[in-house]
């Protein structure tokens, strides 16, 4: 049973790759606190005209990842040309720089050409109205553009969507230098932290004694194996935010967003040119990420072997004791800054004046 389990979470974390971050509601709590900052400036009515009649930051958050397949519906004719002109757009999300660094640099360790920060430079030249083949290469239009911006910028305040975590033959996190140094022999990739598993259990009893509020009843399928681990990854994307709204005694991102906003976060403003915004955010998330790594242990490699003759590893992860408290925190406090500087950055590309 405990392999399939372990199986079950596997599978979702090998579908996903990089790709689902915060999830469903926290990324429309991201398009929502953005939907209410520029509401009745020149910015909201240049979206309006790119966006559908009744449609909204928030609504259209997760069309990025709804693209990945039918778990919000049958694929819409725009979802089926997106995926149809970008094959690579599942590695759009993400970013891999290992998380003891302190900057993002072109070329460095972890990068590569359609990452998250290159492609939410393409999304910002392409609402500028640049249709250069070196500023959006993709040919992204203003509405692919506005969709992908809006997703993109809650993904890269994900801090596992930029600070990946690497593993030396010692068991030890390592931190490469070079791109030639992640072999998969001395040093392994963890796939986001899709390969570190943490007992379900043990996360569950955490979280009650840290005296997280109780979340909503969970429907069980009969007949279909609990998970008795879940990826690393996984608990960032999901049950960190799923603590944070728990915490804030909100249930919808509508409400957390609005309530967000009442407490007045000071949210530092990006400068600068527009193309060096998303740096920034990377540089932020990488000094994040050494947070949501902050005391955490792996344990023994275990090789995997795929359906498709892959060969992979995992490793059991241990959290601190305490690790719900501080990790709802900063998934409150990214989601936030993620909101702000969506807003920030729209404000930047359609001026006032």
């Amino acid at each position: 049973m405990k392999k399939i389990a372990i199986a079950v979470a596997l599978t979702g974390a090998l579908a996903a790759s990089n790709a689902m971050a915060w999830g469903p509601a926290g990324h429309r709590a991201v398009g929502a606190i953005a939907d209410k900052l520029l509401k009745g400036t020149l910015a909201q009515k240049q979206i309006d005209q790119i966006l559908l009649p009744g449609e909204t930051l928030e609504s259209i958050a997760n069309w990025p990842d709804c693209v990945k397949g039918n778990y919000c519906g049958p694929q819409s004719p725009e979802m089926i040309a997106y995926v149809q002109s970008n094959p690579k757009h599942s590695e759009y999300h993400y970013t891999d720089v290992p998380f003891q660094h302190a900057h993002y640099h072109d070329g460095g360790v972890g990068t590569a050409d359609d990452d998250i920060v290159q492609t939410l430079k393409q999304c910002i030249a392409a609402l500028q109205g640049k249709t250069d083949e070196a500023s959006n290469p993709h040919h992204f239009t203003k509405r692919q553009a506005l969709i992908l911006l809006t997703h993109m910028t809650g993904d890269i305040h994900q801090p596992l969507h930029v600070g990946a975590a690497y593993v030396g033959k010692d068991g030890k996190f390592a931190n490469p230098q070079t791109k030639a140094q992640l072999d998969n022999v001395t040093v392994f990739d963890s796939r986001g932290g899709n390969s570190f598993l943490l007992e379900n259990a043990k996360i569950d009893a955490l979280a009650v004694a840290a005296q997280i509020p109780p979340g909503e009843p969970k429907a069980v399928k009969e007949g279909v194996p609990q998970a008795l681990t879940r990826p690393f990854h996984s608990y960032w994307d999901g049950v960190a935010v799923d603590y944070a709204f728990r915490r804030s005694g909100t249930k919808s991102p509508d409400k957390f967003a609005q309530l967000m906003i009442e407490r007045k976060f000071d949210v530092a403003k990006n400068t600068g040119e527009l193309s060096t915004w998303p740096y920034q955010w990377a540089d932020d998330a990488l000094a994040v990420a050494k947070l949501a790594y902050a005391d955490v242990v792996p344990g023994a490699i275990t090789q995997q072997v795929s359906k498709k003759g892959e060969v992979y590893y995992t490793w059991p992860l241990e959290v601190p004791a305490n690790y719900p408290v501080p990790s709802s925190d900063i998934a409150r406090t990214q989601l936030v800054k993620a909101g702000y500087h969506l807003a920030q950055v729209l404000q930047a590309i359609f001026p006032q004046s």
